[in-house]
């Protein structure tokens, strides 16, 4: 998988908020180079080069980290999407907007997806799991409304099933995902996302 690092900073002399937030960055960055159930508090410690006395003063368990890591996808990816949609010209537009930079987000951050499909695994309801269905949770919503809007201006066929068209639609992206990990190559999503966005809205009958 595509190796993603983060600069090591000196964190002894900086505020709690601070370093919580470079915590999150060492766990993305590790979630990007292995399996993220592999990630164990002695190893985020040891790639901030830190104690994991001193990562516990701030996070007092690793679901917490996994939390403010789930929290930290939220914030980053909704925010990233709905910039994208918010000068589109027409729903569709905006949906394809929403795509596009959603494929620009795993890219950029390619632990993030792996860290919310392995919280989806993990058994039992934990704050981190909860978190991810959350995100989607939220996620779907923007795409509901967008779809609503596109069926009332005919730019979508008017017999869409609009629940399924969402479900369709994460579960590409989802599956971009998962083949870059098959073949260990996250830019071959940068090729291949057009064209299967492509394909998604011929079959939602857009007019593109």
């Amino acid at each position: 998988f595509m190796a993603y690092f983060v600069t090591k900073i000196p964190t002894k002399h900086l505020p709690a908020d601070k370093r919580r937030a470079i915590t999150v960055d060492a766990v993305v960055a590790l979630a990007a180079q292995q399996n993220p159930h592999d990630i164990t508090t002695s190893a985020i410690a040891k790639h901030m080069g830190v104690s994991q006395g001193a990562l516990f003063k701030h996070f007092p368990s690793k679901d917490d980290i996994l939390k403010a890591v789930m929290e930290w996808v939220a914030e980053r990816l909704l925010s990233r999407i709905d910039a994208a949609a918010l000068h589109a010209p027409t729903p569709i537009a905006a949906i394809e907007a929403i795509f596009l930079a959603n494929i620009e987000f795993i890219v950029e951050h390619p632990g993030a997806p792996r860290m919310m499909l392995g919280e989806l695994q993990r058994n039992g309801q934990t704050a981190p799991k909860q978190l991810v269905h959350t995100i989607i949770t939220r996620y779907r919503k923007r795409l509901y409304r967008l779809l609503e809007d596109a069926k009332n201006k005919g730019e979508v066929d008017q017999q869409l099933d609009i629940e399924t068209a969402i479900t369709m639609f994460i579960g590409t992206i989802q599956g971009l995902v998962v083949q870059s990990l098959i073949t260990d190559d996250i830019q071959r999503i940068h090729h291949e996302a057009p064209r299967v966005l492509a394909i998604y809205l011929r079959g939602i009958g857009s007019k593109k």
